[in-house]
């Protein structure tokens, strides 16, 4: 009996070109949030520097525990992880209302590492949502997950400064489109292993035609040192302030969320349903990750859903792929030469490449809905609220600004208002009687089984 796809272990050259790939994808991404936090400490440049080397060597150890996995933490699917942006909001909250600034880091260690623990004893009871994950509610979080992420594409599209004169200029917006073109034509016009990594040579092509109108820094190569490890605790030992405990385990909840549904969104891709057991796993990883990531001196850890379009594209499921793409983020961590070579790649040829990514993971949500019996008045009424309760801080960025900010943790992501939403809905629609009972609830990898069984 042959491996399912996602236990395929693939030839050695393919193995290192699509787990770079996969890096590429997901490394502005991972360096975004210490970049932020860093700017707002004042840190030093060699200080900046460590800290994100730091988070790009944890983010491999935290990408090895999710596809690899030891006994029972890990959902063993090709899933990366990497620095949560949840977290960048509070973070530089508790920056902000720290005196000493030398103190701010130790306490955002400290507050990651509790919420760490927390997050991993509750892990096994918070996989018991699965059950409320049907298909009408994965679709639509799926769809989510995917349009919350096309602004970041955007973003990145206009170029890396939003307060610079180029920024939405047309030499960006330019080489996001042919960055966009390449990929798609490299999608169309070829075959097999050039089709499969279209994206990563849709970056080298973006990058090389960059260099002639002067978007391409090889800068943080030249200033790059070869080797550096992240010392523990090297910005001081952890400190616990209950407020800051409060604050990431607030954010701790919002991150499990959006790993719950990444879970399930990437098990229908890969067509491996994720059960309760597989998503109590993925928690487990997650959350031991961000327990284990401030002794590195990195911050609170979570799935990439970026990583999800490149699955659902390239149709690479093997989880060796990514933790082939793991390796590569430790070997960054260790050597700041080699995170420097992917610190190359221009935003905007990013942003013309997340476009494709983003994009591909919307229409797995899409065709998660077309099974999810939209033909019922009360499946689309759930679609529809969930939808716009979700795209809220997508087209209303300030809609919640009268809100405290712990609140904002929440209602500002997408994908966690929508995510509740869905299930809410659907709880009320389709599974409580007029009696005040409850209709039995069908489990997701049940529901895989009867589809399959129809087929």
């Amino acid at each position: 009996m042959s491996a399912h796809p996602v236990d395929e272990k693939l030839p050695a050259l393919k193995m290192a070109t699509t787990g770079l790939q996969h890096v590429a994808a997901m490394y502005a991404g991972v360096v975004a949030p210490p970049l932020i936090v860093g700017a707002a400490i004042g840190l030093t440049g060699t200080d900046l520097t460590f800290l994100t080397g730091a988070c790009l060597f944890t983010a491999g150890l935290a990408t090895f525990l999710q596809t690899l996995g030891i006994g029972p933490i890990g959902a063993r699917l090709p899933f990366v992880n990497g620095v949560t942006f949840a977290g960048v909001a509070p973070m530089t909250a508790i920056v902000a209302s720290t005196h000493d600034t030398s103190d701010a880091l130790p306490i955002v260690f400290g507050a990651v590492m509790v919420a760490g623990v927390l997050g991993f004893l509750a892990a096994p009871y918070f996989s018991r949502a699965v059950r409320f994950f049907p298909p009408v509610v994965t679709g639509t979080v799926i769809t989510l997950i995917g349009v919350s992420l096309l602004p970041v594409a955007f973003g990145w599209a206009q170029g890396p400064d939003a307060h610079a004169a180029s920024y939405g200029s047309a030499t960006h917006l330019g080489l996001a489109g042919l960055t966009l073109l390449v990929v798609l034509v490299l999608r169309r016009f070829t075959t097999g292993f050039v089709k499969q990594i279209a994206v990563l040579l849709g970056l080298v092509a973006g990058t090389l035609i960059a260099i002639p109108f002067g978007a391409t820094d090889f800068g943080p190569v030249a200033h790059a040192d070869l080797v550096g490890f992240p010392t523990p605790f090297h910005f001081g030992a952890p400190r616990f302030q209950l407020a800051a405990i409060v604050s990431m385990c607030v954010v701790m909840v919002v991150s499990m969320t959006e790993s719950t549904a990444d879970m399930l969104a990437l098990g229908e891709i890969v067509e491996r349903p994720a059960d309760e057991r597989t998503i109590a796993a993925g928690l487990r990883a997650d959350t031991l990750g961000s327990a284990l990531s401030p002794l590195f001196n990195g911050f609170m850890c979570s799935a990439f859903a970026q990583n999800i379009g490149l699955v659902a594209m390239t149709r690479i499921r093997s989880r060796f792929v990514v933790a082939t793409g793991g390796g590569f983020l430790v070997l960054m961590g260790l050597c700041p030469a080699a995170a420097s070579l992917i610190a190359v790649v221009p935003r905007p040829v990013l942003g013309g490449a997340g476009v494709v990514l983003f994009g591909s993971v919307a229409a797995s949500g899409i065709q998660t809905l077309v099974r999810a019996g939209l033909d019922q008045d009360n499946n689309v009424l759930i679609v529809a609220v969930s939808l716009a309760v979700g795209m809220v801080p997508i087209t209303a960025p300030d809609f919640y600004h009268a809100f405290p900010e712990t609140a904002r943790i929440v209602l500002d992501s997408g994908i966690s208002t929508g995510c509740v939403t869905a299930v809410a809905l659907n709880l009320v629609f389709n599974h409580l009687t007029r009696g005040g009972g409850a209709r039995d609830v069908t489990h997701p990898m049940e529901a895989g089984e009867e589809i399959a069984a129809a087929r």
